[in-house]
């Protein structure tokens, strides 16, 4: 049990910080809050873990599905608010 949450965990933190990547490169002059960062990449380990939890397989798989669940929490907030980025675009 223990090994399946890890794994969510650490797949959840690893599609932040996929995330926190990609918008740092897309934009200029991006400014880097260290305190965001880290509370990103806590709840995105959470979120990761919470999913690994629901589907509970086998702890690749706790991985896999881990990071799945912030692109698709991602992907519900773009569409229910109609934004094409979680990001305020300058």
């Amino acid at each position: 049990m223990w090994l399946l949450l890890l794994t969510g965990f650490l797949g959840g933190v690893i599609r932040g910080l996929v995330g926190f990547i990609k918008h740092q490169f897309s934009f200029k002059d991006v400014s880097f809050n260290v305190y965001y960062f880290f509370a990103m990449m806590i709840l995105s380990g959470i979120v990761g873990m919470v999913i690994a939890l629901v589907i509970n397989k086998d702890p690749l798989f706790s991985f896999v599905i881990g990071y799945a669940g912030g692109d698709f929490i991602e992907n519900v907030y773009k569409t229910v608010f109609k934004k094409p980025s979680l990001y305020p675009i300058k």
